[in-house]
C-alpha cells in the first residue's frame, strides 16, 4: 500500500503504513513503536505482518520528528506522543474503521494505556515490554539529566543516534499520572514481557498488572530481548495478541 500521511498533534505531517490482510478485515489495530525508534523497526513490521495473516489490519506510524514523519523531535514529549496516537486513530476512523485493538511496544506500550480513553472504540490494549511509568525513559539519559535541567537541553545518544532532549520533555514525563490511566483503563489488557528484559525490567509488568482491573492477562516472553530481535519472538507475540483479542472485538478473529 502507498505511504499514508496524516496531521500529528503538533501540526506536522506524520508518515504511516497500513498492513492489511488479503481478504476481509476482521478488526483494525493501532501500533505504537518504541521510544526514538520508527514504524519500520523489525519488531513492528514483523508483528504487523503476522497479524494481517489472522485478519487484523494494522496501522503503524512514526511519531512526530521520527522516521519519515515531519517535525523536530526535541519539541515532542510523552503528551505529544499520546496525542499523535489519538490523531492516528482519528485517521483510521475517518478512512476505514476506528481501531478496536491498541498495541504498544516499550514506551509505546504506556502511551497506548494513556491514549485508550480518548479512543472510545478501543476494546483491547496489549503492551509489550512496557514500563509502568513514563519517567522510566529517563534512564536513557544517563549522566545528562542534570545538564538538561541546568542548561535547558542536551544531546543524548539513543540507539547509537544523537537526539536533543529539552527540559520540557523531562518535566512532562515526570508529571504523568499513569496509575490513574491503568486503574481506569476499562478495557481488556494483555501484558507481554520478558523476564530477562535488560532494558525494562520485569517488575514493570508486575506493577501494571497489579494496578489494572480485570480482564487482565500476563504472558511471559521467556528469553526474548526487549526489541524482539528474533523473528520467532515477534511471531509469537502476534499469535498471542490475535488469539487473545478475539474475545473482545465484535467479530470473531
Amino acid at each position: 500500500m502507498d505511504p499514508i500521511y496524516f496531521p500529528g498533534s503538533l501540526g506536522h505531517k506524520l508518515a504511516a503504513r497500513l498492513d492489511a490482510p488479503q481478504g476481509d478485515v476482521k478488526a483494525y489495530a493501532l501500533f505504537a513503536h518504541c521510544f526514538s525508534a520508527s514504524k519500520d523497526m523489525l519488531a513492528a513490521s514483523r508483528i504487523a505482518r503476522a497479524l494481517t495473516e489472522r485478519g487484523i489490519a494494522v496501522l503503524r506510524f512514526d511519531f512526530t520528528g521520527l522516521g519519515a514523519s515531519e517535525g523536530d523531535f526535541s519539541n515532542t514529549n510523552f503528551t505529544t506522543n499520546v496525542q499523535d496516537l489519538v490523531r492516528a486513530a482519528d485517521y483510521l476512523r475517518a478512512h476505514w474503521q476506528a481501531p478496536k485493538i491498541l498495541i504498544g511496544h516499550s514506551l509505546g506500550g504506556i502511551a497506548v494505556l494513556a491514549a485508550a480513553h480518548e479512543i472510545p472504540e478501543s476494546r483491547a490494549v496489549a503492551t509489550i515490554g512496557a514500563p509502568a511509568d513514563a519517567a522510566h525513559v529517563t534512564h536513557h539519559f544517563a549522566g545528562k539529566e542534570d545538564e538538561i535541567r541546568e542548561k535547558g537541553e542536551a544531546e543524548v545518544s539513543l540507539g547509537g543516534r544523537p537526539f536533543k532532549i529539552r527540559r520540557q520533555f523531562l518535566d512532562d514525563v515526570t508529571t504523568q499520572n499513569m496509575e490513574d490511566h491503568i486503574r481506569n483503563l476499562k478495557r481488556a489488557l494483555l501484558i507481554l514481557h520478558g523476564p530477562r528484559d535488560q532494558t525494562v525490567g520485569i517488575e514493570n509488568a508486575e506493577i501494571i498488572f497489579r494496578l489494572a482491573k480485570h480482564p487482565r492477562s500476563f504472558i511471559s516472553l521467556d528469553d526474548a530481548d526487549h526489541l524482539l530481535t528474533r523473528k520467532d519472538d515477534a511471531q509469537y507475540v502476534a499469535e498471542v495478541i490475535a488469539a487473545w483479542a478475539s474475545r473482545y472485538v465484535e467479530d470473531a478473529l
